[in-house]
């Protein structure tokens, strides 16, 4: 089983494509992301730029989906009265997105940082040694 983006909308592929967004410029949209494999483990990295830890939150729901989401909210300066926007853009961004976990992955080992705006998240796989592992005989009684 690969590991696969789940998405919602009716035509995001099309869609963002034909508009050509940059990374999340717009409120929604998911910022650009690489996907690899390895051996022991996946690895996807997402284009995070001038968030922090907090912004970020990664979780894993019961349907064994990984959960990313982000949060910002551009605090509101009042300092000069006498102005007022025409047009204001950058009050708040936000995105959630699911991934499909593949079955060998190693759920407990699951490890994430964020370094010089891109959050890299480490997905191990469950090794030949700890399937043998967890394979047994069961005794009939």
């Amino acid at each position: 089983m690969l590991l696969a983006k789940r998405n919602q909308d009716l035509m995001p592929s099309l869609f963002n494509e034909l508009m050509n967004w940059d990374n999340f410029a717009d409120e929604g949209t998911m910022p650009k992301m690489n996907v690899s494999e390895s051996d022991k483990n996946y690895e996807l990295e997402l284009c995070v730029p001038g968030l922090s830890k907090e912004d970020l939150s990664i979780n894993i729901d019961s349907e064994n989906n990984l959960i990313v989401e982000m949060a910002k909210k551009e605090e509101k300066k009042d300092e000069n009265k006498d102005r007022h926007y025409l047009r204001h853009e950058f009050s708040q961004l936000q995105f959630k997105q699911l991934f499909a976990l593949p079955e060998n992955v190693k759920k407990e080992a699951i490890e994430a940082t964020v370094q010089h705006g891109v959050l890299h998240i480490t997905l191990p796989k469950i090794q030949e040694e700890e399937k043998k592992a967890q394979m047994r005989q069961i005794e009939i009684k």
